[in-house]
C-alpha cells in the first residue's frame, strides 16, 4: 500500500469534515485527520474497530491521503467525476459504492427544489463519504452517533443513511397523496381545481422517483451474494432496506396513476365545460338570427322598402319577429334534448 510523502503535517490542508473511530461496543468518537492516517497506516488494529470519514471537498477527498490508505476503488472516483446523482449501491470488489440524495421538496412550490448529493465508499474497516453541500442525514447520522448511538459495521452507517432517504420519499409521497386527495375533494364537491397543478405534482413525483429510489432488484441481488466481510444483521438490515424502497416504489407509482387519472377526469371536465359554452354561444347566436336578419333588412335606407310608410309597421314586424326568435329558440332546445 503505497503511502510515501503521507505525514501528520499535511492533514491541515485535508478537507476532513469530520471522522469518528468507532469502538468493538459501537460507540464513535470524533478524531482529526492525523489520528484518522495513524489509525489507516496500522497495519493491525483491532477486527472490531471501524472509522468513518466525512469529506466536503470531492477533488482533495479523491486525490488525497484517503484513497491510498482506505483503498478506496476507483469506481467511487468515476462516480464522483462524472457527476452521477441517481441512488445507487453497486459492489465493487470487497467495496460498497453507494449515492445517496437529500431533498427539500415544498409540494406548495414556494421554494426551489433543493438536491445535496453524498457518494459513499464502505468497506470493512472503513466509511468514506464525500459530499459539496450540507445534508441533512448526516448531521443526523453525526447527532446519533455523538449521542452514543451504537454502529456495528460501517454498512450499518450506509444502512441507516439509505433508511433516511427511504423516509424522505415516503414523506414526499405522503404530500403528493395530500394534493391528489384535496384535488379529488374538490371534482367531488363540483370545484374544477387546476390540472396544471397535479401535472406539476406528476413530473416531480417521476423525477424524484428516479432521483431517490435504488433499483430493488439491484438491492435484493446484492443481497443474495454479499461480500465474506458483511455482518449477519447488516445483510438482514439491507434486505430490509430493499424491501421499504420497493415498497415505496409501488405506492409511488401508485400515486402516479391516481394523479393521472385525476388529470383525466379534470381533462374530460374541461371539455365538457368547454363544449357547454360553445353550445350556449351558438344557441344565443341563432335565437336572435331571425330578429338581427329582420333589423337588418329594415334598416336599409333605400326605397321600397315594405311598410316604411304604413303608421302601423313597426307592430306589424315585431310580432313576427318575436315569432320567428321563440321558432329558433325552440328547435334548439329540442335539438339539445335530443
Amino acid at each position: 500500500m503505497p503511502t510515501a510523502g503521507l505525514t501528520v503535517n499535511t492533514t491541515t490542508s485535508v478537507p476532513l469534515d469530520r471522522g469518528y473511530l468507532f469502538a468493538e461496543d459501537g460507540i464513535g468518537r470524533q478524531i482529526d485527520a492525523a489520528k484518522a492516517i495513524e489509525w489507516l497506516k496500522r497495519d493491525e488494529n483491532p477486527p472490531a474497530e471501524f472509522v468513518w470519514l466525512h469529506f466536503h471537498d470531492v477533488p482533495s477527498a479523491l486525490e488525497g491521503w484517503p484513497p491510498q490508505l482506505a483503498e478506496v476503488p476507483a469506481a467511487l472516483s468515476e462516480i464522483v467525476r462524472e457527476g452521477y446523482r441517481s441512488t445507487r449501491i453497486v459492489p465493487a470488489h470487497q467495496h460498497f459504492i453507494a449515492v445517496l440524495n437529500d431533498v427539500d421538496y415544498d409540494m406548495k412550490r414556494k421554494r426551489r427544489l433543493e438536491v445535496a448529493t453524498l457518494w459513499v465508499s464502505a468497506d470493512a474497516r472503513c466509511l468514506l463519504s464525500v459530499r459539496t453541500i450540507p445534508l441533512r442525514s448526516i448531521e443526523q447520522l453525526r447527532r446519533e452517533v455523538q449521542s452514543g448511538h451504537p454502529f456495528h459495521s460501517p454498512m450499518a452507517l450506509l444502512i441507516h443513511l439509505l433508511q433516511q432517504q427511504a423516509q424522505v420519499m415516503f414523506g414526499i409521497g405522503r404530500s403528493a397523496v395530500q394534493g391528489a386527495n384535496d384535488a379529488e375533494d374538490a371534482l367531488f364537491t363540483g370545484k374544477l381545481p387546476k390540472g396544471s397543478s397535479l401535472a406539476a405534482i406528476h413530473r416531480d413525483l417521476v423525477r424524484l422517483r428516479r432521483l431517490l429510489t435504488p433499483e430493488p432488484a439491484a438491492l435484493f441481488r446484492l443481497v443474495s451474494r454479499p461480500p465474506d466481510w458483511l455482518r449477519e444483521e447488516d445483510v438482514q438490515s439491507l434486505r430490509e432496506c430493499a424491501e421499504q424502497f420497493s415498497l415505496e416504489l409501488r405506492d409511488t407509482t401508485a400515486i402516479e396513476e391516481h394523479i393521472r387519472l385525476l388529470q383525466e377526469e379534470i381533462d374530460s371536465k374541461v371539455v365538457e365545460h368547454t363544449n357547454r359554452s360553445v353550445l350556449i354561444l351558438t344557441s344565443v347566436t341563432v335565437i336572435a338570427l331571425p330578429i338581427t336578419l329582420i333589423s337588418g333588412l329594415f334598416g336599409m335606407n333605400i326605397g321600397g322598402l315594405p311598410l316604411s310608410s304604413n303608421a302601423h309597421g313597426f307592430w306589424v314586424v315585431l310580432p313576427l319577429a318575436l315569432l320567428l326568435t321563440c321558432l329558433a329558440g325552440w328547435l334548439i332546445a329540442r335539438l339539445t334534448r335530443d
